[in-house]
């Protein structure tokens, strides 16, 4: 089957490993995740991935009553891997062979980041992790992803959302009113203020014009829907042009384009 995309960044949030729970880490949310991951790569598709640890711990939260920034940061890259570890270990029980690359030394736990061995194992088919951010604190991991997206030429950064199916106008959990943008240029999500993620790593994607398409992790057909070129979400990139909708209102037959 051909896909619009061969090689992937799959972007998670560490809340989407959380499921229902308020806290930590739910197998059965790991085991969907693995499972979705599972059939992209048996597809031939090449994916990467990069994960949160706000399911763990947030830096930002922990700097803002009163913690070191840099110390409060670091404490998160260790959160990220916690993750990184558990997908792995989703991922291997299905039979997916997985590496977990560390942007800080953990040489009993994972491998240090090596932009061409990281390369060489997607080319082998295996899904490759990439855990601990940046390696530097007062950077995100929607920098990360970005920053990882483009040095090992993956096509496309995926975006996945818990529950929420694209970009909005506001919280649509919250706001009912909310419209959703169907497709949007870098610059609209910044001037938007628009929050899909931080201003550094759109700005990264639009120097590089990667595209981002954000969606709903809870779809089980989302990825698969994206990869054969269908509109899925909310596609940003360097031709935008954003429409809104109410959301619910059925999406327009727009092709994601391919870069």
């Amino acid at each position: 089957m051909a896909h619009q995309y061969k090689r992937i960044m799959l972007k998670l949030s560490g809340e989407a490993l959380m499921g229902d729970q308020q806290y930590g880490i739910d197998p059965e949310m790991v085991g969907y995740i693995a499972s979705q991951v599972c059939a992209l790569q048996r597809e031939g598709v090449e994916v990467a991935i990069v994960i949160g640890g706000g399911n763990i711990w947030r830096g930002m939260a922990a700097a803002g009553r009163g913690m070191d920034r840099a110390t409060a940061d670091y404490m998160g890259m260790l959160a990220t891997a916690i993750n990184a570890l558990a997908l792995q270990d989703g991922l291997e029980a299905l039979g997916v062979w997985t590496r977990v690359q560390s942007a800080i030394t953990m040489a009993e736990i994972a491998e240090p980041y090596i932009r061409r061995r990281a390369i060489r194992h997607l080319e082998k088919g295996r899904v490759v992790i990439f855990a601990a951010g940046t390696g530097n604190p007062y950077f995100t991991t929607d920098t990360a992803a970005a920053l990882r997206a483009i040095e090992i030429g993956a096509e496309v950064l995926l975006m996945a959302k818990n529950r929420v199916d694209g970009v909005y106008s506001d919280d649509p959990l919250k706001n009912p009113a909310a419209t959703k943008f169907d497709r949007l240029s870098y610059m609209e999500a910044i001037e938007l203020g628009l929050r899909v993620m931080d201003t550094t790593a759109l700005s990264l994607c639009m120097e590089n014009e990667l595209p981002i398409i954000v969606f709903d992790l809870r779809n089980g057909e989302a990825m698969k829907r994206i990869l054969a070129g269908e509109q899925v979400g909310t596609t940003i990139s360097s031709d935008g042009r954003a429409r809104a909708r109410k959301a619910g209102a059925p999406a327009p037959a727009v092709k994601a384009e391919k870069r």
